[in-house]
């Protein structure tokens, strides 16, 4: 019983977030082409983005941190192949949402959502 009551607030608080995995995890993705996507499509102009100078827009929300989100525009699970379906044609992807749908091809996609979760780690 000693044992139980000691490792319990453990087992609570471990709980609480995920086992660390590779479910954000992109191989196929390169990180500096979806820097330069990001850029190239303006996404700053509406979002703090770590790693983007300028623009640094207000609008819509910093994506400092991204990876560590449990849901993308409160909505969708934060997953890679939902994230890069979304950055390339939100409406599409959630009808409503105000982000319009950017000038992105599929691998720009893939590359911008490798560079807003490996955000997170620098």
């Amino acid at each position: 019983m000693l044992i139980v009551r000691a490792l319990l607030p453990l087992l609570l608080t471990t709980g609480c977030k995920p086992p660390p995995d590779e479910t954000q995890y992109m191989p196929q993705a390169n990180i500096k082409h979806g820097k330069a996507a990001i850029e190239r499509a303006g996404c700053g102009a509406c979002h703090v983005i770590p790693g983007i100078r300028w623009p640094r827009g207000q609008s819509g929300p910093s994506l400092k941190g991204f990876g560590d989100q449990g849901l993308i525009a409160g909505s969708l699970p934060n997953r890679p192949d939902v994230l890069a379906a979304y950055v390339r044609d939100a409406p599409a992807t959630l009808p409503g949402t105000t982000m319009p749908a950017m000038p992105l091809n599929a691998a720009d996609a893939r590359d911008v959502a490798a560079y807003l979760y490996a955000t997170g780690e620098r």
